[in-house]
């Protein structure tokens, strides 16, 4: 059980909140590039509650300013982008991608307006295709761009996508730490999917083994195979809100999520799926982007999408399995096929992580011990918050790009092999190299991660 106290803590990312200001101390990704086309239409963003408008200029820098103009709070997002820079169409006031002003084309020519004034801005950066920004204070130098490997393989190596959420960004990430759920939940009854040996033959009663690392917290599942082997999935948390999930032996690829909070109520889900060393395979990469028979996978596919008006934030990645449509469950469909009776791998999750409510009472809930990692999740972050507040100090390896440099693990271990001892070196990511141990040797009917079909 958490405490309202902590909970609200925990959820609520604005200006002047304390999970707020630990997470404008780190880097956040928000957008693909390919959505900036310079002196192209701008783009509705809110990112931990704040509205912005991003754009790109026609040098091709990118521009991430707020949401009203500071003359008479006109909408940016009807902006014109021309010629270096984003004019309000209300008054003609227009700013460079730095928040500098660039004209006052009603002022009088001496006005001291351009020297003095700017929009609210903050900076922007891109790295193999997204754009990332930094949402801290002023007065302080922003840390070096973390090194995250999914965000360092090339394109062919990738499948990278983008929806909303309707939750807040914890709820949203205690769902891919939770290892126990997904036999259940992805399972199906019509004999059909990899998931059902799972389930008639594996141990559903994982055990959990966390270990504290600088990046965050190494979740790790241990289910047993026979007297002399275990088999463990580690998962991953990287602060503030990344997560990395293991490779499975049909598909070979890691993936993750950077669960971004747009504000206290909805989350940007930004998935990545890749291979440290060569191209994606080609039916993963269709079945990933496409969807398959009809379903979703752990990515949301192109057919997934109901766009939105676009004064709404992120319009684009609002999906038409919704909290107001009941993520399209048929009873049917549970009768016959998957046990949830909901069509696909983020959809199950997504039903279960939001339709209750944005903002769950936890006071009401019973852990277990299978959510060992999800206590411990909870613990860091508020231990986190604890030592911000008291001394400004903030978590260790902040700074440090290399911290981020980990990859999930799923691996057969002898039964009394020390699984942090034999993954310490296949859980350093190594960009262009392979995963470092031979998936063959898992299970043939492993769980089904959040990337598969």
């Amino acid at each position: 059980m958490l405490s309202h106290q902590d909970n609200e803590r925990l959820v609520r990312v604005g200006p002047g909140t304390p999970m707020g200001t630990l997470m404008r101390a780190y880097w956040i990704p928000f957008l693909p590039s390919a959505d900036l086309e310079r002196d192209g239409t701008p783009v509705r963003v809110r990112l931990l509650g704040e509205d912005l408008v991003a754009f790109r200029d026609t040098q091709g820098r990118v521009g991430l300013v707020d949401h009203a103009c500071p003359h008479r709070a006109a909408p940016m997002v009807f902006g014109r982008n021309e010629e270096g820079g984003l004019r309000c169409v209300y008054h003609g006031w227009k700013f460079a991608y730095d928040g500098s002003m660039l004209d006052t084309p009603a002022e009088p020519e001496g006005s001291l307006l351009r020297k003095h004034l700017k929009i609210p801005s903050y900076p922007c950066v891109e790295r193999m295709g997204v754009v990332w920004t930094w949402m801290g204070p002023a007065d302080r130098e922003p840390p070096p761009l973390p090194d995250f490997e999914w965000n360092m393989v090339p394109a062919e190596n990738r499948v990278l996508t983008f929806r909303i959420q309707e939750c807040n960004w914890l709820q949203a990430l205690e769902g891919e730490i939770d290892s126990a759920h997904a036999p259940v939940l992805h399972g199906r009854i019509d004999g059909q999917g990899e998931i059902n040996g799972w389930i008639a033959a594996r141990n559903l009663r994982p055990s959990f083994h966390c270990l504290t690392q600088p990046f965050g917290l190494s979740i790790a599942s241990r289910r047993e195979l026979d007297e002399h082997s275990a088999y463990w999935r580690v998962n991953q948390f990287l602060m503030p809100f990344f997560t990395l999930v293991p490779p499975q032996a049909k598909y070979s690829e890691l993936s993750g999520h950077a669960w971004v909070p747009i504000d206290d109520e909805n989350t940007l889900a930004i998935m990545f799926s890749y291979h440290p060393s060569q191209p994606m395979y080609p039916r993963s990469r269709e079945v990933m982007e496409n969807g398959h028979a009809g379903r979703e996978t752990g990515h949301a596919s192109v057919n997934a999408f109901e766009p939105d008006n676009p004064m709404q934030p992120f319009a684009k990645y609002r999906t038409r399995f919704r909290r107001d449509n009941g993520y399209r469950f048929d009873p049917e469909l549970q009768r016959t096929a998957f046990f949830s009776g909901l069509p696909g791998l983020w959809v199950q999750d997504a039903a279960c992580q939001s339709g209750v409510d944005r903002i769950v009472d936890r006071t009401k809930e019973h852990l277990g011990v299978t959510d060992t990692g999800i206590q411990k999740t909870r613990r860091l972050l508020l231990d986190h918050l604890k030592t911000l507040e008291a001394s400004g100090t903030l978590p260790a390896g902040f700074d440090d790009a290399q911290t981020t440099m980990v990859r999930a693990v799923s691996i057969t271990l002898t039964a009394d092999t020390d699984w942090a001892t034999a993954c310490a070196e296949i859980m350093r990511a190594k960009p262009g190299q392979d995963f470092g141990y031979d998936l063959s040797d898992q299970p043939k009917s492993a769980p089904t991660t959040e990337a598969g079909a």
